[in-house]
């Protein structure tokens, strides 16, 4: 039997990226997936056939996880599909760099009404669809919380803040029996990844000189241990911020 066999899961951010394989990997083990977008339907679809075509369950639901009505409406067409949720990845997320000079309140905002708000609206609108049974919550930040690099301020303020949401909230809804963690991704090669240009980029190679494993991040390096979070094998686990970044 597969280890998500029956299990309902909400993955944001959904149509590429880390997200996309997050949902794949989910319903490869049995889960049905909820697949969210914002902008790209087209990838969400395109993540959903790929889903079916291999024998699972998947839908695509659009809604943008910053904006609270949005968001009802994403767990409203979830429960009407699937009637309950076990898993929810938060993983939309946005980031930027540049020095403070160029900070402005706008791109503050756009960051953490996604990053970090959004992260907690969705996480207390899905909390209603969890069963008596409990489930697990994951959340993408990133390896910038720790390192925080020069012209990272914005992005590196939103994921520390994720660390804290994780840690808050793996205590809040423990007697929920509903466990709480955090992956935290390096450099992960993705779509956004390669359109910037950084595929095989002097900023490559340098990630790559300093990573003990000696290569770049693939997005099923964090989807893997988006299912070892979502299953019973991780059933003592909570509040914890798990590296995903080769060793370095």
């Amino acid at each position: 039997m597969r280890k998500l066999e029956g299990k309902v899961a909400v993955v944001t951010g959904a149509s590429k990226g880390i997200g996309a394989a997050a949902a794949k990997c989910l319903a490869a083990e049995g889960a049905s997936v909820v697949v969210n977008y914002h902008t790209s339907k087209e990838g969400a679809d395109q993540v959903v056939a790929a889903i079916v075509a291999s024998g699972g369950t998947a839908i695509a639901v659009g809604a943008d996880v910053s904006d609270e009505k949005q968001i009802a409406e994403l767990f409203q067409k979830t429960k009407a599909e699937y009637g309950h949720l076990d898993i929810l990845v938060n993983n939309a997320g946005v980031y930027a760099f540049g020095p403070i000079e160029e900070v402005t309140a706008a791109k503050y905002h756009h960051e953490h009404n996604l990053n970090v708000l959004g992260l907690i609206l969705t996480t207390k609108a899905a909390l209603p669809l969890f069963p008596a049974e409990g489930g697990s919550i994951i959340n993408i930040g990133s390896r910038v919380n720790s390192v925080a690099p020069a012209n990272s301020l914005i992005s590196s303020a939103s994921k520390a803040a994720v660390d804290a949401i994780t840690k808050v909230l793996s205590k809040e809804l423990g007697p929920r029996k509903i466990r709480v963690n955090s992956l935290n991704p390096g450099v992960i090669t993705t779509e956004g990844f390669i359109a910037a240009g950084l595929k095989d980029s002097p900023m490559q190679k340098h990630y790559v000189s300093i990573t003990p494993l000696g290569r770049m991040g693939e997005v099923d390096d964090v989807a893997l241990p988006v299912v070892f979070l979502a299953s019973d094998d991780s059933r003592w686990i909570s509040g914890e911020l798990i590296l995903v970044a080769g060793g370095e």
